[in-house]
């Protein structure tokens, strides 16, 4: 008897629409970067103490003055979160091909919200660093599992909008850190902007366990009822083969055919590793996505430049007594405008990877003429319009970036592809805004 495929198209849930997962996942994302402006802010961050030739001293503020952190400590405190961010995008990449990815997300949410909530009861700098790292693990599962999520249902002329509009979400929240720690801070105490960004997060991570999950394309349906399917194994697989009167599907990662009672058992951590190092190195010989990646490095890495050194050269070369606030408002509004306008651009040439490249070229090489050409100004207000114009082109390459991440690689491998490219761009670059 021949071989039979039948494809099984996976169900949504009663509560899913494409613009309510939009929704959801643009506010935690949203969220997490309002976590990031919040320890970089004044209010939350502060000030160590001083003492004057004279023996006369000025208590501290925030987290530096509770703990006495030298400039070296608060720049690792600043930036420990990349550690469980790092070693956690790849798990939970390898992990969604055996446990559902929309589960995935509700745990590393858990994690996210119980790790802010210590980082207000930390006591010392050691206490808050590790609670910081735990930070990072937990916004590793949605950084790596949610933009496949919103690429699969977004509508087919607007991917690149929907892509652009959560990564729209970067810059606002970074803002609304900087006030939203500066306000909590200065009336309360720094320790009240954790527990806050704890009360606001932790609705989407009990949503994440109790609603019914949706399914990535590239992964078998997994039937759940409840957090108890986190422990329940599947596998990457969408036919059902009948043959001779039996039943079996087929995985894709081993190209065998088991049976379904068999694939209930589990897998050892050795073959997640195995998985892991297969499917790293079968990103890592696609020239599409290497090319990508380290086009994105050193887009960031020049980004990271300009904003670290940006307030820098204003206040030393055209004396702006309010360098900062110029330079993160003009951040803030060029990134949101620009970022929104690269993923239309791209819906509106139709969204393929070789305009996504096209729009990228364009983008940044006009990008940095205008960020170079702001530079050669004597006068400050040229100098803001031409840097102003060139922080809009360069934002403008965030939607056409991800979504060659995520199509360059066949559906089952996008998690991973973000995950990696999140990896290289944070380790690569992230240099030159390092403190």
């Amino acid at each position: 008897m021949a071989g039979v495929s039948v494809s099984r198209a996976p169900e949504h849930p009663s509560w899913f629409s494409p613009k309510i997962l939009l929704t959801m996942f643009c506010i935690i994302n949203m969220l997490t970067y309002v976590d990031r402006g919040t320890i970089a802010s004044n209010g939350v961050n502060g000030s160590s103490g001083t003492c004057t030739e004279s023996g006369t001293c000025t208590a501290g503020s925030g987290i530096q003055g509770d703990f006495d952190l030298s400039n070296f400590e608060d720049g690792i405190l600043s930036s420990a979160f990349m550690v469980g961010l790092l070693i956690s995008s790849p798990v939970f990449a390898t992990l969604a091909k055996s446990i559902n990815p929309f589960r995935l997300i509700g745990f590393g949410l858990s994690v996210w919200t119980l790790a802010v909530i210590a980082c207000g009861f930390s006591f010392n700098f050691w206490s808050i660093t590790i609670c910081r790292m735990f930070v990072g693990v937990g916004e590793a599962s949605f950084i790596s599992l949610a933009a496949p999520f919103i690429d699969d249902n977004a509508p087919v002329a607007q991917k690149t909008a929907w892509l652009a509009t959560f990564y729209m979400c970067i810059p606002t929240g970074y803002a609304l850190g900087y006030v939203y720690g500066g306000l909590v801070g200065s009336n309360l105490n720094w320790r009240y902007a954790f527990w806050g960004e704890a009360i606001l997060m932790l609705p989407f991570a009990i949503l994440g366990f109790v609603v019914k999950p949706l399914q990535l394309k590239g992964f078998a349906p997994i039937q759940s009822k409840g957090p108890s399917d986190i422990e329940t194994p599947s596998c990457e697989t969408q036919d059902v083969e009948v043959k001779d009167g039996k039943i079996s599907m087929k995985d894709e990662c081993t190209g065998k055919c088991s049976s379904i009672s068999s694939r209930l058992m589990g897998s050892s951590h050795w073959d997640h590793l195995s998985r892991f190092a297969k499917d790293a190195r079968v990103l890592l010989s696609d020239k599409v996505y290497v090319v990508n990646a380290l086009g994105t490095i050193a887009y960031n890495f020049v980004l990271g430049a300009y904003s670290y050194w940006g307030p820098k050269a204003g206040y030393e070369i055209y004396n702006m007594t309010d360098a900062d606030l110029i330079f993160g408002g003009m951040t803030v509004i060029c990134g949101i405008g620009g970022t929104l306008a690269g993923g239309y651009i791209l819906d509106f040439m139709s969204s393929t990877i070789p305009n996504a490249f096209k729009l990228l070229s364009v983008s940044t090489f006009l990008g940095a003429i205008f960020c170079f050409s702001a530079f050669c100004f004597k006068s400050m207000y040229p100098f803001l319009a031409f840097f102003a114009v060139g922080e809009l082109l360069v934002f403008a390459t965030q939607a056409p970036v991800n979504y060659i991440n995520l199509h360059c690689v066949k559906p089952s491998m996008r998690p991973l592809s973000m995950a990696i490219a999140t990896v290289a761009l944070h380790i690569f670059g992230d240099v030159p805004s390092s403190p």
